[in-house]
């Protein structure tokens, strides 16, 4: 095992766009990922099995992912992001467009994992409540650059305000953002806007 592979091992991602094969079942999913970091046949199949029970998906492992709603597919993501037991997993924006219920869940989920698993977990957020709710250390991004960090407490004390959101709009602005479009797009525009 190179110092590259142990490094690689050692995090976890869940991507905000969709990156499971809809043609592959639950199951299949889970079981490519396992293979590919490594996990022997036995430490694959118990694996696989806690984390799909601990998602709610173990019913339906056999069913292709295409059948998925959202939120079971979101909850299968964060499933193969602990296949390996990383120490670290990074989320970015983990609950974009789900209901509340699945949100919950999710969040639960991760809780656990947290605890148990003794992980540090990062992840990306346009719901403040979530963060509020969840994060220990906050960092507030405004154009690709850091405007702010800290616990909830030291964030809404250094803006005076008494919420989250607030204190995300005292420090980033009241208007708009013209984010439509790619992420390649939002890289274009930052480097416009800081030429």
């Amino acid at each position: 095992l190179t110092e590259k592979d142990a490094v690689r091992r050692s995090f976890g991602i869940v991507f905000q766009d969709q990156s499971t094969d809809e043609e592959l079942t639950c199951y299949e999913n889970m079981e490519f990922h396992a293979v590919l970091y490594g996990l022997d046949k036995e430490s694959r199949k118990r694996q696989i099995k806690k984390l799909l029970e601990m998602v709610g998906l173990w019913e339906r492992r056999d069913d292709l992912v295409k059948k998925f709603s959202g939120g079971m597919k979101r909850r299968l993501e964060i499933a193969r992001g602990l296949i390996h037991h990383p120490k670290i997993l990074f989320l970015d924006e983990p609950t974009l467009g789900l209901d509340p219920q699945t949100r919950n869940r999710i969040w639960d989920h991760i809780r656990e994992v947290n605890k148990s698993e003794d992980m540090t977990v990062f992840f990306t957020t346009h719901y403040m409540e979530e963060a509020e709710a969840m994060a220990e250390r906050i960092a507030i991004i405004d154009y690709g650059r850091i405007v702010a960090d800290g616990t909830l407490e030291e964030i809404k004390s250094s803006t005076g305000e008494d919420s989250l959101e607030k204190a995300f709009l005292e420090l980033t602005g009241h208007t708009i953002r013209p984010e439509n479009g790619s992420s390649i797009d939002r890289m274009r525009l930052h480097r416009r806007m800081h030429r």
